[in-house]
């Protein structure tokens, strides 16, 4: 311990000295600055300081105040449903077990999950790209058994999706070896309690959704329009809060990684995740919101790039400013950026842009970008919410078919984001590798995985 506070004490001088260095240059540099200059600066940068931590305020209390709003919204609707369950013929017992099994079948889905990959992270990755597109073509069966027309809409929907992923899986299967590597490297060592918890946040996030599942059934009890509003806001209350308990992990892992890979420091993990609560869930709300969009539009338009290539100028034109646009909106907010939240308490915008600058300084771009974690961690919870799909949705066909629909759409989604939550910790600590990387290259701690993966990439391309 004595040893890590002298690492900590020299690495800190060692910084204030680079900082009165960098100081001293600009003083050589610029012998004379007008006073009116530096004043405007500094009341301007005084300004977006103040607006940024507004901001991230804000987030945080618009966070819990949904919270309370969700809470009581679930009560009510949960008594409304039970004292008129029988007066609009709704089946309790017919609808509640199966998504409730379901929603727990996805906690034990996670644990097992995080075992293995916990375990062996390169079997996982390769049984992820495998296993979920023949999952997601059982449950696009099942939907199309199901029958009803959205079922019908869903179920291809799934079949097509399921052969996309197979070819995308194909396709990416030269690259398994270095994400292999990269996922060996930054998942050995985790840090102490990581699985105490992710476990907790696991339980946490299960329970929480059988929570909002009676507020579910209740509003499907009536069955208005608004009952339908009801429900996608508390779906979307779902979708938030599970994200916010994702990338407080992350936050919180990566920060404790990070040091560990930069400096060879040990930081409790307890304390980092204190440091998080206390200090930055603004942050943590406002990614949660911010990334998953800008994941969708950055995947999307690569996808029309894809799809478009260069047939068609017009096409090809629209294609490539949809692209402009999906490299600038990244570049404001991305996992990565999260990282710099957690190490030196940075609002979410700022450390996502300070991050990518980074990362494109020293040529990571195009690696970050073929990245497989992200793929991985997506079709991790494709595969979870899938087996919850087909645990709830088979039970509802069986009992009662015209509830099999709703409780399979419901099941998924519970499934898909408690497996999210499961890999955020081994997210966290592939962000934290690139991190330490990008911020000190010739780091001696670091293996040379991805030095030797820039070389390759610069002489062969992808």
């Amino acid at each position: 311990m004595k040893r890590c506070k002298e690492m900590i004490n020299d690495d800190a001088v060692t910084a204030i000295n680079v900082q009165n260095f960098h100081i001293q240059v600009q003083e050589e540099k610029l012998p004379y600055i007008i006073p009116n200059q530096v004043e405007e600066s500094s009341i301007q940068l005084e300004t977006a300081m103040v607006a940024g931590i507004l901001v991230l305020r804000l987030f945080r209390v618009l966070f819990f105040l949904h919270m309370v709003l969700i809470a009581i919204l679930v009560i009510c609707l949960t008594i409304r449903g039970l004292l008129s369950a029988h007066s609009h013929h709704f089946h309790p017992k017919k609808w509640y077990p199966p998504l409730l099994t379901a929603t727990g079948c996805a906690g034990i889905v996670a644990f097992t999950w995080q075992w293995f990959t916990l375990c062996n992270p390169s079997r996982a990755l390769r049984t992820a790209f495998w296993l979920s597109p023949l999952l997601t073509c059982a449950v696009g069966v099942l939907f199309v058994l199901i029958g009803s027309a959205a079922g019908l809409t869903i179920g291809v929907i799934a079949i097509v999706l399921a052969l996309i992923l197979s070819l995308y899986a194909c396709w990416m299967n030269p690259r398994f070896d270095y994400a292999t590597k990269v996922l060996s490297i930054a998942a050995a060592s985790p840090p102490a309690k990581t699985t105490t918890v992710v476990n907790l946040s696991i339980i946490t996030g299960t329970v929480y959704s059988c929570f909002l599942v009676s507020g579910i059934g209740g509003a499907t009890a009536v069955g208005t329009v608004m009952d339908t509003l009801f429900i996608l806001a508390i779906l979307a209350s779902l979708a938030w809060s599970t994200q916010v308990i994702r990338n407080t992990l992350q936050v919180t892992i990566a920060r404790v990684k990070y040091l560990h890979f930069a400096y060879g420091v040990e930081m409790d993990l307890r304390i980092a995740l204190r440091d998080t609560f206390n200090y930055s869930m603004g942050s943590v709300c406002i990614s949660s919101v911010l990334v998953p969009i800008i994941t969708v539009v950055h995947g999307s338009a690569r996808a029309i790039s894809l799809i478009v290539g260069g047939t068609d100028e017009f096409l090809f034109s629209c294609a490539n400013c949809y692209a402009t646009v999906a490299a600038t909106l990244v570049s404001y907010g991305n996992r990565w950026g999260l990282v710099q939240v957690g190490v030196y308490n940075k609002g979410f915008v700022q450390a996502s842009m300070d991050t990518w600058e980074m990362l494109k300084s020293v040529g990571l771009e195009p690696i970050i970008d073929r990245d497989l974690t992200g793929s991985f961690c997506f079709l991790s919870g494709m595969a979870g919410g899938a087996i919850c799909t087909l645990a709830g949705g088979a039970w509802t066909f069986a009992v009662h078919k015209s509830y099999a629909t709703e409780v399979s759409i419901y099941a998924f989604l519970i499934g898909y984001f408690m497996c999210r939550i499961e890999m955020a910790w081994l997210q966290s600590c592939v962000s934290a590798y690139y991190i330490a990387y990008t911020e000190n290259p010739q780091n001696s701690r670091l293996d040379p995985a991805i030095l030797f993966r820039l070389e390759e990439f610069q002489r062969y391309g992808d």
